[in-house]
């Protein structure tokens, strides 16, 4: 079977466990939302998903390919990624060492890095994304909030991954600049990618995703096409 998917995962830190047993399936083409109250697991399940944290039970697929015990960088390579809240960008590099960080290529075996091809490769992709960035050499830390997580978005979408992770992409954003990322997220729903983004803006949720979840103290509560709910009916849900 195609596709993400959790058999009965579930994550405890010592005593305290986060995630009840949970089982969803995600495809691609759609983008998931994941809202609940703040300890929710929202973010502990992402990052599940991801390999930051591996679960104390269950099973994880790709396209029927057990991740479970992979580690975060075997998930990458398996085509996850993840855009993370704070966006885990080195400030004082530039956008072109931003989008390569850790996978930086090179003109030989010596190491010799290419700078041309990753500049000409970065100006590319960002075209293609819609993004407007004047100096690729500008030190990402020096770019507005919206510009830095289009650079976090790009370098995710860069390697053509199978699944997007987005940890709340629009909470410190300026309005203009939200409608800027969510037309990325929509892209890459429009290339085919599992898109699954965690959220408490839920104007920006209904905007763009297909499908709510909603969790509440670890538990999945409701799992709703977008179209058949309502935000009341998802607020009622989160505090309920």
């Amino acid at each position: 079977m195609s596709g993400l998917r959790l058999e009965n995962i579930t994550k405890s830190f010592g005593a305290i466990q986060v995630l009840q047993p949970m089982t969803l399936a995600f495809k691609a083409g759609q983008v998931t939302a994941i809202v609940g109250d703040n300890g929710a697991g929202k973010s502990t399940l992402l990052k599940v998903m991801a390999g930051i944290h591996k679960p104390n039970a269950g099973a994880i697929y790709l396209d029927d390919k057990l991740l479970t015990n992979l580690s975060a960088a075997d998930h990458r390579a398996c085509g996850v990624e993840m855009v993370y809240q704070d966006l885990a960008l080195a400030k004082q590099q530039n956008v072109v060492a931003n989008l390569f960080l850790g996978r930086e290529q090179t003109r030989t075996c010596f190491g010799f890095l290419n700078r041309t091809a990753m500049a000409e490769r970065a100006k590319n992709e960002l075209n293609r994304l819609g993004i407007s960035i004047a100096d690729l050499n500008t030190p990402v830390g020096m770019l507005s909030g919206g510009q830095q997580q289009a650079v976090a978005i790009a370098r995710a979408a860069l390697f053509e991954p199978k699944v997007l992770l987005f940890d709340e992409p629009t909470a410190a954003l300026a309005a203009r600049e939200v409608g800027q990322v969510l037309d990325l997220i929509r892209q890459q729903k429009e290339q085919g990618r599992i898109v699954i983004l965690v959220s408490h803006r839920l104007n920006d949720v209904f905007a763009v995703a297909d499908r709510i979840v909603v969790m509440k103290q670890g538990r999945l509560i409701s799992d709703t096409p977008t179209a058949a709910t309502s935000m009341s009916k998802v607020v009622e849900n989160i505090v309920g």
